[in-house]
């Protein structure tokens, strides 16, 4: 898809699915872009002090620049913040961070030229996107250091990831015949000076976090099957009667899974076969009757965290903002990252009950206490010299405490830096980063615990179970053999991972 830029709301899905971007030849929103511009080079030359263009940057903004050096001011600025450290993020990250960086300055308040955002659209359209360190943002002034290497980037300097590689910038732009751009005064520091790369990470980790939503539930509706639930508590009255969206969703997802199998029964057969089976509660556990509250709650707070980060995309967020139409300019704190943080945060908090539900739910299968008859350690083989999925559940609990353990939220831990100028800053990319880092454990997790699905599928019988459960154990199946004896299983949760992250299972 080619995304369309202008002053419009985008939402994410565009954003996800555009492969190209290319700014609107619209005459009114060229104009708009120009007499933006043109206002504040106005307000340049007549010697105007203006934050960040004629001034020195943050404690040092009392100190004047000429018009004359507000160039090498631009040139200086994305200079000094070659500091960026830590692991590369990826290229999907850094790709995102360039497109949301044209939407915000598209918006015609950040007082950019025409020229910038044909630079920013020919690095999308040429597929040479700047690699960007993970970590050095404090996350305000926004993302500061890691924008940093876009603006690099666009002047010729530093790295880009290119047809695969990672090659120096000045490399791509000779074999292209492309020369450097020489940013006019402002145009660094509004590239730099936003929540950018702090978005970016959270989108695609939103992405795959909502892949390990939906396949969670298909986990839970395996469990109802092979555990043989009682679906009553995914009834559409139970949630009618507490009529949150997040968990109706889950319910209702949850119900169509589990349609169709010979394995679940509802709340009329459990009052039947009270009497009848000693070892039948009158209700299933917490972890088995509440996964609807529980990823409701799950639900609701992802759409939540959707809405914030789709419009902190959609805003202007650097500093001095620019008023053309009024001739005014604004000081400002647009760029800092606050609902960026929280919303990070929040799923933080989101990933870890998950993570929680999901250790607690394949406790019960592994476990013959409570596991209805699939054995201990969901062993094949009766043999007292095989354990089964005794190591797996090791595995599968310890990524659970290594997702859990990380849920202290980034927000509260401003730190101050730059002479006390930036004194409370938000955390925004520190948090996004620790959502991130949440999601390959997530996968790992699931991948154990699918593979011990299918090991209940064999047990139970596969022409039990619903069409969706047998889909997922047909699929695994293909290529993950049944456990009779032991053997390492790292490559087998390998080949799972892949098989969610593709979305085999939702």
């Amino acid at each position: 898809m080619n995304l369309l830029i202008d002053k419009r709301y985008i939402t994410l899905k565009e954003i996800i699915q555009s492969c190209n971007i290319e700014i609107s030849k619209d005459e009114n929103f060229l104009n708009y872009i120009n007499h933006t511009h043109d206002f504040l080079m106005n307000q340049i030359k007549e010697g105007k002090p203006i934050y960040g263009i004629t001034t020195g940057y943050g404690a040092s903004g009392k100190n004047y620049v000429s018009y004359e050096d507000s160039k090498t001011l631009q040139k200086n600025l994305f200079r000094f913040h070659g500091c960026g450290i830590g692991t590369k993020l990826s290229y999907k990250v850094c790709r995102y961070a360039v497109i949301m960086r044209t939407i915000s300055l598209s918006k015609a308040r950040s007082g950019v030229s025409v020229e910038l955002l044909k630079r920013l659209e020919f690095l999308i359209k040429e597929d040479i996107i700047p690699v960007i360190p993970s970590q050095g943002s404090v996350g305000a002034s926004g993302d500061l250091t890691p924008l940093s290497y876009i603006a690099a980037v666009i002047a010729g300097e530093r790295e880009v990831y290119y047809k695969g590689e990672i090659k120096p910038v000045q490399e791509v732009y000779e074999q292209l015949n492309i020369q450097p751009y020489e940013f006019k005064p402002k145009e660094a520091l509004a590239i730099m000076n936003g929540t950018t790369v702090m978005s970016a990470i959270a989108l695609a980790a939103i992405e795959e976090f909502e892949t390990i939503l939906d396949s969670m539930e298909s986990y839970v509706a395996g469990m109802f099957e092979v555990l043989l639930g009682d679906d009553t508590p995914v009834e559409d009255f139970v949630h009618d009667s507490k009529p949150f969206d997040g968990q109706i969703a889950s319910a209702k997802n949850i119900k169509r899974k589990i349609a169709g199998s010979k394995l679940t029964h509802g709340r009329d057969d459990r009052y039947d076969k009270f009497f009848a089976d000693n070892d039948l509660n009158i209700q299933d556990t917490y972890s088995m009757r509440c996964a609807p509250q529980v990823l409701g709650v799950i639900r609701d707070n992802l759409d939540i965290s959707k809405k914030w980060v789709e419009t902190e995309i959609n805003s202007v967020n650097d500093n001095p903002l620019i008023d053309g139409e009024n001739q005014k300019i604004y000081t400002s704190g647009n760029f800092y990252g606050g609902y960026v943080a929280h919303a990070m945060d929040t799923l933080k908090i989101c990933a870890a009950n998950l993570a929680d539900l999901l250790d607690k739910e394949f406790a019960l299968l592994v476990d013959h206490k409570f596991n209805r008859g699939l054995g201990e350690n969901l062993k094949l083989s009766k043999e007292p010299y095989y354990h089964g999925f005794k190591a797996m559940q090791i595995s599968l609990s310890s990524l659970s405490a290594d997702v859990i353990k990380n849920t202290t939220a980034a927000s509260i831990h401003s730190r101050p830096t730059e002479s006390l100028n930036q004194d409370k800053v938000s955390m925004g990319t520190t948090a996004a980063n620790d959502f991130a880092k949440m999601i390959p454990d997530l996968y790992n997790m699931l991948s154990i615990a699918f593979i011990g699905m299918a090991q209940a599928v064999d047990i139970r019988g596969s022409k039990e179970v619903s069409p969706h459960l047998k889909n997922i154990y047909d699929i695994t199946r293909t290529i993950i053999k049944p456990l009779y004896e032991d053997r390492r299983m790292d490559f087998d949760i390998e080949a799972i991972n892949t098989l969610i992250q593709n979305k085999k299972f939702i």
